[in-house]
């Protein structure tokens, strides 16, 4: 049987050919004529999930208000004459704008001259990291840079503010002095006058350099939301912690990142050491310490300066004493020692008993010292025992105690301090101009970041026991007393002052406490105090 062929049109291919084309040609003819209405169709949508937002984000008692003034504009407009038409041309107008495809603008890399800023970076940095033996060198003079940088940003004036930084191998990133190097070669290429942030990855072999914003210094003394046992040394970048902190300013509000430092006889950095210059704003850390400790506990001043800094405390309530003479300082640390001694003896007869401990041990007990190297040659001219001996109790066993010691000192007087402040003080903070090697010194570890040029009161670096260092700003807290302060952070101190209940002029007789000691030195004290040290490790 022979066979038939196939019709021409199912033998020849021109047939579907042609019918995909009027198919493509029709369905590209009805894309441009509803492509108005698509448009406009997408921009209703987008408009209303900004309407669904903005009700979203109202507050529940601000949404009656807001309905109220809708429901009005929708009235007036159906009253004007021709308002309905005009109200739905505006609408389709506004839908046809926010319906409308958007491109990206910008440009799709770096322009000439922030071509020439990464090529001179990547030549002042061959001699780092290039070796004669290296058989393929990813850097070498007149390479390419492209393949060693990548993820380049600029600010406004054309100079880097962000890029990542690839490096042979064999580059010794473990060594701090060949770290140093390239960051203090980084500062100055990518231009001086702001900070950077340097992120090593070591198994990646990546260097990301990132320019720090300013830290705000416009935060004034205020009620924050901490737990108890918290204290809120400062604020620092958003990357360095997992928190933020609702603040008001006038009537501003925003979240900023604190650095909290954590008390009590669960708090592994029981005690905290601030060092700084003259003008650091190591006096107002310390103040704002206090205004924060007075919450849940009570405080002891001991003052070096002589300044009466913190003669807007005395008296208050919760303050027990504030000194400033070589007398008053040892007395009120005498009592501070008993004072300890009574709460762990206390703490242990509980413990023994299998009670809870007291309330009065519960309370926080906070001792402030700044500068007490001043008091300390003021005791030796006078012939008087030196106030800083008498803080190794509360030092080793103020955790257990419940005591917290706070010690600002100068850089001057560092050296005077006792070697159970350095170990026992394992929370630091580093205030106003300091070289890395003085920061390196005092917080253990030296700072992913440049030093500024200018440095604020207030502004440094802390360090909570092994953590990361952090960049800190230190809230304003002044002293209301002082004529230069403002009048907006000296009413900010004044709200947070407790009442006054005694006057200011009569102050705390330290014998009183240490009377309602004798009762407890009747028992043999040495036996319990090594139970309890032995209870506290």
């Amino acid at each position: 049987m022979a066979r038939r062929p196939l019709p021409r049109m199912l033998s020849n291919g021109s047939a579907f050919s042609r019918g995909r084309e009027l198919a493509r040609t029709a369905a590209g003819g009805a894309g441009d004529m509803l492509h108005p209405l698509i448009t406009i169709t997408r921009g209703l949508h987008r408009l209303a999930g900004a309407g669904r937002r903005t009700w979203t984000r109202t507050p529940k008692d601000r949404r009656g208000p807001l309905l109220f003034l809708a429901a009005s504009l929708v009235l007036v407009v159906a009253l004007v004459p021709y308002g309905p038409l005009l109200g739905g041309i505006g609408l389709m107008a506004a839908a046809a704008w926010h319906g409308r495809e958007r491109r990206p603008s910008g440009p799709a890399g770096p322009d000439e001259a922030q071509v020439k800023r990464l090529r001179s970076l990547y030549e002042a940095l061959v001699p780092y990291f290039s070796a004669a033996e290296d058989p393929a060198p990813l850097y070498a003079h007149g390479g390419d840079w492209t393949k060693a940088f990548s993820s380049p940003a600029f600010d406004e004036s054309g100079r880097i503010s962000r890029l990542r930084i690839r490096y042979p191998a064999y580059f010794k990133d473990g060594e701090p002095e060949s770290r140093a190097q390239i960051e203090r070669l980084l500062h100055a290429k990518s231009g001086r006058g702001r900070e950077y942030h340097f992120r090593w990855n070591e198994e990646g072999n990546e260097l990301t350099l990132t320019v720090l914003g300013a830290l705000p210094t416009d935060i004034a003394a205020q009620r924050f939301v901490t737990a108890p046992g918290e204290t809120v040394l400062g604020f620092t970048d958003p990357t360095g912690v997992q928190r933020t902190l609702p603040l008001t300013h006038g009537e501003e509000r925003r979240d900023v990142p604190p650095v909290v430092w954590r008390t009590g006889p669960r708090s592994t950095e029981p005690h905290l050491l601030i060092v700084g210059g003259p003008g650091s704003g190591t006096t107002t850390l310390v103040r704002s310490v206090a205004l924060q400790a007075l919450q849940y506990g009570d405080i002891l001043i001991v003052e070096g300066g002589g300044t009466g800094e913190f003669a807007c405390l005395a008296g208050r309530e919760g303050v027990l004493s504030v000194e400033s003479t070589p007398a008053g300082a040892v007395a009120s640390l005498e009592w501070a020692t008993h004072e300890t001694e009574r709460r762990l003896i206390a703490a242990n007869r509980s413990r023994q008993s299998g009670h809870r401990p007291p309330d009065d041990i519960r309370h926080p007990l906070w001792i402030l010292l700044d500068r007490p190297s001043v008091l300390g040659h003021l005791a030796a001219a006078d012939g008087r025992r030196d106030p800083r001996e008498l803080l190794q109790v509360p030092l080793r066993h103020g955790r257990a105690a419940n005591v917290t010691v706070v010690v600002a000192e100068q850089f001057d007087g560092l050296e005077g301090l006792p070697d159970t402040v350095r170990q026992y003080a394992r929370a630091r903070v580093v205030l106003g101009p300091a070289t890395p090697e003085e920061v390196e010194s005092v917080l253990g570890a030296p700072p992913h970041t440049t030093p500024a040029d200018e440095v604020p009161p207030g502004r440094g670096y802390a360090r909570l026991g092994t953590g990361p260092v952090h960049r800190l700003q230190v809230p304003a807290t002044p002293d209301p007393y002082d004529d230069a302060t403002g009048e907006h952070h000296r009413q900010a101190v004044l709200d947070l002052l407790p009442v006054r209940d005694r006057p200011a002029a009569d102050p705390v007789e330290a014998v009183e406490p240490v009377e309602a000691v004798e009762p407890v030195e009747a028992v043999p004290a040495k036996p319990l105090m090594v139970k309890a040290t032995a209870s506290e490790g």
